[in-house]
């Protein structure tokens, strides 16, 4: 099976939707492809997120006025349902910042963090630069960034890295550093520590998300992913000793 085929077919597959014949053909595919295993794995983080966000019901002032339009009717209940998709989209779009309000500098951060990864998975924008190896990696920041950000590989620790970007956070260019657990995305970024002042590493959960802080040789570090504490918490680790 092609990864054309594969990536046609797997929104189907994640519903359990292809016969078995096909859903088997994806499964092997998707194991010895890691393209499309990595395209799995951002639908199901996709896939994750939408479930966990809340149900907007469609405002008792627009109800009324459809209602007093129109008869209780197919098209209206359409009506009444899209508004409500649309509140939830505009939500999720617009980062879902209402969800946790930010009680400090650092929280901000922490919030800008996890929607800057959000996005990323969302729009399928993952990587400027794709790429496991490191002395490709690195250097497509020359000239782009006023900062060198530190790059290295840990595959040998199960962590794999697969490429990195340029994004956004607190009011800067930073270094996005991505890297693989199995079907789950880490974004790590990089900045100076000026650009972000912290006095303290966080160990934070936001949105249902892990975040690891820490400052290391003058860099600021901030790692997100739905990955589970623990493992994220030995990604951090391995990172800040290599």
């Amino acid at each position: 099976m092609s990864c054309e085929l594969v990536e046609r077919d797997l929104d189907a597959y994640l519903d359990r939707e292809l016969d078995a014949e096909v859903s088997s053909a994806v499964r092997e595919h998707v194991r010895t492809c890691a393209a499309c295993r990595r395209q799995l794995a951002q639908r199901e983080t996709l896939s994750r997120l939408v479930q966990r966000a809340p149900y907007y019901s469609a405002p008792d002032r627009l109800r009324a006025r459809v209602l007093a339009q129109s008869t209780r009717s197919t098209a209206v209940r359409r009506v009444l349902t899209w508004a409500a998709a649309a509140v939830l989209v505009l939500s999720v779009g617009a980062g879902m910042t209402v969800w946790r309000p930010a009680s400090n500098r650092g929280d901000a951060i922490a919030d800008e963090v996890v929607n800057s990864h959000v996005r990323s998975l969302m729009a399928n924008h993952l990587f400027d630069v794709q790429s496991t190896d490191l002395h490709t990696v690195k250097p497509w920041f020359l000239g782009k960034l006023d900062f060198s950000p530190p790059v290295v590989d840990l595959a040998s620790n199960g962590f794999p890295l697969v490429g990195g970007r340029l994004d956004y956070v607190g009011g800067r260019p930073v270094a996005a550093l991505v890297y693989q657990r199995q079907t789950h995305t880490i974004n790590v970024f990089v900045s100076p520590e000026g650009d972000h002042p912290s006095d303290r590493d966080f160990v934070l959960t936001v949105r249902g998300f892990n975040l690891r802080h820490w400052i290391h040789n003058g860099m600021s570090f901030w790692a997100v992913s739905d990955l589970n504490g623990v493992e994220l918490g030995e990604f951090a680790k391995v990172l800040q000793a290599a």
